[in-house]
């Protein structure tokens, strides 16, 4: 019996908690086929092109966006005749409209959802369009705060530092239309504290062998951009240069940018620091509720996304759990 190209996996979200790293994962494992591009975003669209987002840097990232079906279905095409097939776009989690094109189109699909501390996913989130030189205001709380003004202008799904985070609403209307069965949530700590504990749990629930995937590449975490003379000079330039970039194919202004955005940091031994204390306390009435929800949703305690001390970095956290007590 042929299979229609199509997948039988998703990995739905969130975005900045780890799903780069468990989709490379994956991807190593002989039972299974992902897509390239990982993040085709078909479910965003409705077999019409992507919304006209209008955030810097947006135009020219939606050319990769895959929007018609027969060219999602080809995506699938090389897997072979045994092999799982998926792919990994981390906003399917928050777009409620995607909820309701993957249960009509798919609906035997096993979803995989990692959650990460709202707040800490929201930071990393912000810290990677900062150090790529496409959001503008050096202020994390500051950029937080302009979520609305953003969607108000129509700026993309991945500006929305508070919206992405909320996990409760988010698996709470996607129940509505997926069975439970189906959702698999993975909390991005377990990625972190036991990355082969998380693979082979992602294994049995998607029905493949366990055991087979030994380590888990670390996250596409950027280098740390300094405010200062650099961001100031030469972040108007990358973003006047993504705006141009949508008139050219995608990896003509990739190539381009390297130099440029290279050029933001102060080198690979430039510090990210940590979110304090003082700022994670006056972001948590953003997502309290949420947190609260989440745990109701999934019986699971996420009372450690309360406290008022960040986590810090993927990399920081691989090596505080490697180092010996």
């Amino acid at each position: 019996m042929i299979r229609s190209p199509r997948p039988d996996f998703l990995v739905i979200g969130a975005p900045k908690a780890g799903t780069s790293a468990l989709h490379a994962a994956l991807r190593q494992h002989p039972e299974v086929f992902t897509t390239t591009p990982k993040e085709p975003k078909y479910f965003l669209c409705d077999d019409a092109p992507p919304p006209d987002w209008r955030g810097p840097g947006d135009r020219h990232s939606q050319q990769e966006w895959v929007w018609r079906w027969d060219q999602y279905e080809r995506l699938f095409e090389g897997a072979g005749p045994d092999q799982l097939r998926g792919e990994s776009t981390p906003f399917y989690l928050w777009s409620r409209s995607a909820h309701l094109r993957i249960a009509e189109r798919l609906p035997d699909v096993r979803l995989i959802a990692v959650v990460r501390d709202p707040i800490d996913r929201a930071y990393s989130n912000w810290m990677h369009l900062w150090c790529d030189g496409l959001e503008p205001v050096g202020d994390f709380e500051e950029a937080f705060a302009r979520q609305q003004d953003r969607m108000a202008a129509g700026w993309a799904p991945f500006w929305r530092y508070t919206g992405l985070g909320r996990y409760g609403e988010q698996l709470q209307h996607l129940y509505r239309h997926v069975d439970r069965e189906r959702v698999l949530v993975l909390r991005y700590r377990e990625l972190v504290e036991d990355p082969r504990a998380a693979v082979d749990r992602t294994c049995a629930f998607l029905g493949i062998t366990p055991g087979l995937v030994d380590e888990i590449p670390r996250d596409n975490a950027r280098a740390y951009v300094e405010p200062g003379w650099r961001p100031r000079v030469l972040g108007p330039v990358v973003r006047a240069g993504a705006q141009l970039g949508r008139f050219a194919p995608p990896q003509v202004w990739r190539r381009a940018s390297v130099p440029l955005v290279a050029g933001l940091s102060g080198g690979p031994e430039a510090h990210r620091p940590k979110l304090d204390a003082a700022a994670r306390e006056r972001l948590l009435p953003h997502f309290a509720d949420d947190i609260a929800l989440l745990a109701e949703l999934t019986g699971e305690d996420f009372g450690d996304w309360l406290s008022r001390e960040s986590r810090g970095s993927f990399l920081e956290r691989r090596q505080a759990v490697s180092e010996p007590a």
